[in-house]
């Protein structure tokens, strides 16, 4: 893709989503979810494979749907208590109907099929913008409105988009499948706490942003997109390898890694709430996803995959990891020793 229409577009997606993430009023707020929308659609299909094309129709319709859905929630919140502004969503049809608009944006359950499709059409790194930046003006909207929503529907959709995240996962060989069933697992982590606490969904979006942009940045460095690659590619940078594994297992939430904060505080949220049996449930189906993420840690560490066909080895590249990648991938395997000090900034 030409550079400076690659900027542009890059550019359009930061302005959509600080329009939305900094607007009081409705019209504003959809307006950036639009300008989010069309600026990821060349991102997406920018292969001109068929694969490519086919996933951002899928992006286009799902997201048209849901952008729609929320400008008529909004319409119908003005309509009855003559309110534009988004804090004062007080209707409850209003609030049942934004809620199914931001599962379909964000890609919760029963809204999810869309989202592993996309994701597996799209390039690593337009991945990482999916699963990261696209993801945070409607979490924004759900924290900006968590106080006039149903909680026993969230805590539904949050238990299912855990269950299902895990389950579907379980079977895939695609790498990008995989990290998308994983990233609707963590939603269903950041959805059964919004009403309650919502600066602690802030937190684990964020920290999930930072583990999982580490992991779509190592496998762009290692040109990986499949397990029967990952096996292979330890020969490549040896280092890196050791330092994905780390990663994988901090996003499954293992401590004494930087993932097992957000699933602590969140479990922690949940026991004040009395709400200690969706406490349970959801840390039971988080470990349908540890499976999968051990899965992929064992491809990344095995250096004799069992086969009995000899295999290519990939050459070793002397080229030195990015000072990105080494930053972020210290943040998500270090910075549980010093939680106190997040809350207290968050």
């Amino acid at each position: 893709m030409n550079p400076q229409a690659n900027l542009i577009f890059i550019i359009s997606l930061l302005l959509g989503t600080t329009i939305t993430i900094s607007s009081n009023h409705w019209i504003m707020a959809w307006t950036g979810l639009e300008i989010n929308t069309l600026a990821i659609l060349p991102l997406i299909s920018k292969s001109h494979h068929p694969r490519a094309i086919e996933a951002a129709t899928k992006y286009f319709l799902t997201q048209s749907a849901a952008s729609a859905l929320v400008l008529f929630s909004s319409m119908t919140n003005a309509w009855h208590t003559g309110q534009w502004d988004i804090t004062q969503l007080t209707h409850p049809t209003s609030s049942l109907i934004l809620t199914s608009a931001i599962a379909m944006k964000l890609g919760l359950v029963p809204f999810h099929f869309w989202f592993p499709e996309v994701l597996q059409g799209s390039p690593l790194t337009t991945g990482l913008l999916l699963s990261t930046i696209m993801k945070l003006p409607p979490i924004a909207l759900l924290y900006m409105t968590s106080h006039s929503l149903n909680p026993t529907l969230l805590t539904t959709l949050a238990i299912l988009s855990t269950a299902l995240g895990g389950w579907m996962g379980l079977n895939q060989t695609q790498i990008r499948k995989i990290l998308a069933f994983s990233s609707i697992s963590h939603l269903g982590w950041m959805t059964i706490i919004i009403v309650y606490n919502p600066k602690l969904t802030l937190l684990n979006f964020y920290l999930y942003a930072m583990m999982t942009a580490t992991i779509f940045l190592t496998l762009n460095t290692i040109k990986v997109l499949k397990l029967s690659t990952l096996m292979t590619a330890w020969t490549k940078i040896p280092s890196l390898n050791a330092m994905l594994l780390l990663t994988l297992l901090s996003l499954a939430g293992l401590p004494p890694l930087t993932g097992f904060l957000p699933k602590w505080l969140i479990i922690q949220e949940l026991t004040k709430q009395d709400m200690a049996p969706a406490a349970t449930l959801i840390s039971l189906l988080s470990l349908l996803s540890l499976f999968f993420y051990l899965r992929l840690a064992y491809c990344t560490t095995i250096t004799l995959p069992p086969h009995t066909t000899n295999h290519m080895k990939q050459w070793r590249t002397n080229k030195s990891t990015s000072t990105m990648i080494a930053i972020l991938t210290t943040m998500s395997v270090m910075l549980l020793p010093i939680s106190p000090m997040i809350l207290t900034i968050v």
